[in-house]
């Protein structure tokens, strides 16, 4: 597996590429070609041109969740490219309007719109997507201290607005020789959860390394939790970004040696 940043928050110096608040990661196993969320604009394309990435070799899409911060790009992609080729992945409620602070987080997208595109496939159970990769789908709560926090409102099926606690929030699992490699977008479901989740789904408790949004903020017992769950599970190769404050890098940093993340990185597993 190839994983290639086309967009986050950081961008590494004297590498001119574009950064935002936002998530889109290039994935290459064997024949696929894997586009794991989109981004916020149409950033994505602009670091792909500049990576020598072609995007209309797109293969699959993956939503990790419905916020616009990680679907948004959709739409530039869809208006340059022929999708009706490419198959999208995510969870059912990732299409369901989302608000936050009276302003819309949402993606835009109605199942509808998505599979006219694209051939959509929601599912809130696990998913091959490759030979090697797999989606979790909704991910189940497994540890105390990673208990759900609500992020603004979703809108039901009765056209009502109820408290969203991003039941669409999903990772993927790559599966090699060696171990599993975790690929994350936000983690709103908890880092922990997803990571042992994924172990249960592969039946292999060797976790290679972690890439993604951890959404953690704040140096509390929470975070004393997952460094011990890190620890514990000899997880060494952590690409904390996105969604991870600096206080909390350096928390971690001081147990775990963390890698950097920036726009234009490659990992190879």
């Amino acid at each position: 597996m190839k994983l290639t940043v086309l967009v986050d928050n950081n961008t590494f110096i004297d590498r001119y590429f574009l950064g935002e608040p936002a998530v889109s990661y290039y994935i290459e196993d064997e024949d696929e070609k894997i586009l794991f969320d989109t981004g916020y604009s149409d950033v994505l394309i602009s670091n792909a041109d500049k990576l020598h990435i072609n995007l209309a070799d797109i293969t699959k899409i993956v939503f990790s969740h419905g916020h616009n911060d990680h679907t948004g790009g959709f739409h530039f992609l869809n208006n340059q490219y022929d999708l009706s080729h490419v198959k999208l992945f995510a969870h059912p409620d990732a299409f369901k309007e989302k608000i936050d602070s009276g302003e819309s987080i949402s993606s835009g997208l109605t199942k509808a719109s998505a599979d006219n595109s694209c051939t959509l496939s929601v599912s809130k159970h696990p998913v091959p997507i490759s030979k090697n990769i797999i989606f979790l789908g909704e991910i189940p709560s497994l540890h105390n201290f990673e208990l759900r926090n609500p992020i603004g409102k979703q809108k039901t099926s009765h056209n009502q607005y109820q408290v969203d606690y991003v039941m669409d929030d999903s990772a993927l699992v790559y599966q090699s020789d060696k171990g599993l490699f975790i690929i994350t977008g936000c983690s709103h479901s908890g880092i922990c959860n997803i990571i042992e989740y994924a172990k249960m789904i592969c039946k292999n408790n060797t976790v290679l390394g972690v890439i993604g949004g951890f959404h953690l903020f704040e140096t509390d017992t929470r975070l004393d939790h997952t460094i011990q769950y890190f620890l514990d599970n000899n997880i060494c190769e952590l690409y904390p970004c996105h969604c991870v404050s600096f206080k909390v890098k350096a928390k971690i940093n001081s147990f775990i040696p963390l890698n950097e993340v920036g726009v234009g990185l490659t990992i190879k597993i």
